[in-house]
């Protein structure tokens, strides 16, 4: 099976959980994505960060947002959301917590809640 590659963005002041809970999910042996590491390890200027970002987006098949509590106020995740979609990639967003009020960002295809079949069906087009 060729597994797809997803592009996940996510708050990263405060949801990083989120973010690294779907990774794992990515390795399960029945998942159709993989989800390359392109955390940022060293500051970017505004002008580089967008430049490298969108590289990086154009080589996915999917953007997941991971939608937190905060995320709909995040200005990088509206930026991801954006060059996605200049770029032609689709983009969902996925609730990150079930427990929570997590207030869906403007401009996602789609919102979802986070199981593991909504996910699969996700990556395959599905939705």
């Amino acid at each position: 099976m060729i597994k797809k590659k997803v592009f996940i963005s996510f708050d990263f002041d405060n949801d990083e959980f989120l973010r690294n809970s779907l990774v794992g999910q990515s390795k399960n042996p029945d998942s159709p994505f993989e989800i390359e590491d392109w955390s940022v390890k060293e500051p970017w200027d505004e002008r580089t960060w967008k430049e490298k970002c969108l590289t990086k987006i154009k080589k996915t098949d999917l953007v997941i947002v991971m939608v937190g509590t905060k995320t709909s106020q995040c200005s990088g995740v509206k930026a991801e959301i954006a060059m996605a979609k200049e770029a032609g990639v689709p983009v969902v967003g996925v609730q990150g917590y079930k427990d929570k009020t997590c207030p869906r960002p403007d401009g996602l295809a789609g919102y979802y809640n986070w199981t593991w079949d909504n996910i699969k069906a996700l990556v395959n087009g599905g939705r």
